[in-house]
Order: structure tokens, then sequence, then C-alpha cells
């Protein structure tokens, strides 16, 4: 068997972490009794950032899905009471999805999971560590080289 080169061993290392990550906030998710699920939670997440109730074709392009999978997470979250269809108040063929009051608290339930998950991933690294970190992350997400010097 050969020895898998250094790039093949960093795709499995940030695959592996991403799991871990998902799980571990999976799991703290659980623990706040929201009763989501993660893609549910993704959802509620990408909703915070709109400052008006989005359409679900804008929902379906950010969470880069098929349209039909917002349908189907937002019947969900509906059911539960976290969002609301509401028509478009300029085209009544338009509808846009809204948190509700339970909603907004979801966000927020979401997020402090998040944050959880966060420290519990991150706890083993200083804060040298983490800023070091996240500049990696920046550079791989944005596809930008890291300055000179910054590691």
């Amino acid at each position: 068997m050969t020895t898998p080169d250094p790039d093949s061993l960093l795709a499995e290392q940030l695959l592996r972490f991403t799991r871990r990550m998902h799980r571990i906030q999976k799991r703290q998710i659980e623990r706040a009794g929201l009763g989501v699920t993660p893609a549910q939670s993704r959802l509620l997440r990408t909703l915070a950032h709109y400052d008006a109730p989005p359409r679900m074709a804008d929902l379906a392009e950010r969470l880069e899905v098929v349209p039909r999978a917002v349908t189907t997470l937002v019947d969900g979250l509906e059911a539960s009471g976290k969002v609301r269809r509401v028509p478009d108040p300029t085209n009544r063929r338009v509808i846009r999805i809204e948190l509700t009051e339970d909603g907004h608290k979801a966000v927020r339930a979401v997020f402090a999971a998040r944050r959880a998950a966060a420290e519990e991933v991150l706890a083993p690294l200083t804060d040298e560590q983490r800023t070091v970190l996240g500049g990696l992350l920046d550079a791989l997400v944005d596809g930008v080289p890291e300055p000179a010097g910054r590691c």
C-alpha cells in the first residue's frame, strides 16, 4: 500500500474535522430541545441574515439546494411555528418566508449551540493557534493565498 500524499492527508483531516463539528453541533442543538434538524437549523440561520423576508428561491440559491428542498424545510419549520409564509406586498403571487417570535428564539438557541460546539472543538487550541487557524480557513474558503509571514 502506498503512503497518501500530504494534500490527500490534509483533505481527509478537513473532512474528519467537518464531520466532528457537525456531530457536536447536532448534539448541542438536540440538547437545546429545539426539535429542529441540522438542515432546518441551517435554514433558520440563513433567514436570520436577511433584512426582509426572502423568497423561497432566494433561500434555495443561498443554501445551494434545489427549491423543493427549501419547501420541505419550510413546511417543517412552519408546522412547528418557527416560520410563516407571507405574501409579497408588491406581488401577491410571490411568497416570502419570515421568522416568527418562536423562530427568532430558535435562531438565538441555534447560534448558542454553534458557539458551544465551536468552544468544545477548539478547546485544545491556544488563542494564537485559533487566530492562525482562522486565517488559514479564510484563505481556503476565499481561495486567496495567505500573506507571507502570517503563519
